[in-house]
């Protein structure tokens, strides 16, 4: 397969379009215009539908009844527009509907800043959203698995009935790099002819009326819904973690970092072995399912984990969590839309490896 160069959110675009994306709903933010830009001539040339909404609520609304009839669909938007969505997905997951949302991060809170973050971490996993609610979440690293899990992210959401979300930044968005583009989608097609609302042989004898719904009144109705979708959540936890493990065997400090800096990440592990530090990169690639038992496997009992984030401190809770208080947890990040080179984060380590040598405890970093 040759590549292709390509800027990240248009590779993203064509990815969801060679995995059979037959809606696309969206409403223009930084910095992922180019993925609507891009699908408004490409979709139509090859008679999808492409709908420029008049808001984003009205983008993710289309999304669930796009995604209701059993119909590939997709919307993308920015932070503070993907907050806008949140009750839609909740209403998607709660009625187990399908559809892939991707968000582009840039610098928050409130409208920030178009610069890149990850200060959306929390709105993507822990969900922004009401009740007790999951969303599939993907974090690619480099644009080639962005367009892999674009096309993982449509499978994943029709296999399961479930929002699932492409976590990425305004780096990788804007970036261009050389990309192996699948002419298919990757994964194996989902049916959907147990559930979805196709109309097909409705009010026949071999089908019954359908109905899909986030409202569930009476008789502990909604209760048993939510242990049910959790039975699921429980499938998803085991089957689906994704994750890299970078020289982590032998490391005396591993680094926790997902998405773009895991990258700038590994380039400082990099040189840090070639100064004789043993360290070495975890890099959560599903956010949600978090890789935990992965994690406590490769860190328990380290001299330290080190969390870099562009943000305050966020995926560090979940870090710890699955520690468990196994190795101490060191943060570095920054915030409001400021980037961490790899010279930095060689320095953090190297600053922590003489720490650790000689017993003195480490400050928190910002």
């Amino acid at each position: 397969m040759s590549k292709i160069l390509m800027k990240g959110n248009e590779a993203i675009a064509q990815a969801a379009i060679n995995a059979g994306c037959m809606c696309y709903f969206g409403y223009p933010i930084t910095p992922q215009n180019e993925i609507g830009e891009f699908m408004s001539s490409k979709m139509i040339e090859i008679g999808r539908t492409y709908i420029s909404a008049e808001s984003e609520l009205a983008a993710i609304n289309m999304l669930i009844g796009a995604g209701s009839t059993g119909t590939l669909a997709m919307t993308s938007s920015s932070s503070c527009a993907i907050a806008l969505m949140q009750e839609a997905i909740s209403s998607m997951a709660t009625a187990e509907i399908p559809g892939v949302i991707i968000s582009v991060m840039r610098a928050g809170p409130g409208l920030g800043d178009i610069t890149p973050s990850q200060g959306d971490y929390f709105q993507s996993v822990k969900g922004g959203g009401n009740g007790d609610y999951r969303t599939i979440v993907l974090a690619p690293s480099t644009i080639n698995e962005a367009v892999i899990l674009t096309q993982k992210a449509f499978y994943l959401s029709m296999k399961y009935r479930n929002p699932a979300m492409l976590l990425a930044d305004g780096i990788l968005g804007q970036m261009m790099e050389p990309v192996e583009m699948p002419d298919g989608n990757a994964f194996a097609k989902v049916d959907t002819t147990d559930w979805a609302l196709d109309g097909i042989g409705e009010g026949t004898k071999e089908r019954c009326a359908r109905s899909l719904m986030s409202l569930h009144m009476g008789d502990n109705i909604l209760e048993r819904l939510n242990h049910r979708i959790f039975k699921k959540y429980a499938q998803i936890e085991q089957n689906e973690v994704l994750y890299e493990n970078y020289l982590c065997d032998d490391a005396d400090i591993i680094i926790t970092a997902f998405g773009t800096v895991a990258r700038v990440a590994k380039s400082a592990v990099n040189t840090a072995r070639q100064n004789g530090i043993k360290v070495g990169l975890f890099r959560p690639i599903t956010l949600w399912p978090f890789p935990e038992k992965e994690l406590y496997k490769v860190a328990c009992r380290k001299k330290c984990v080190l969390d870099i984030e562009l943000n305050m401190g966020q995926m560090i809770q979940d870090v710890k969590i699955a520690l468990n208080g196994c190795a101490p947890v060191e943060f570095f990040g920054k915030t409001g839309g400021a980037i961490i080179n790899s010279v930095e984060i060689l320095n953090k380590i190297t600053e922590l490896a003489k720490e650790k040598e000689h017993g003195t405890s480490p400050t928190k970093s910002f």
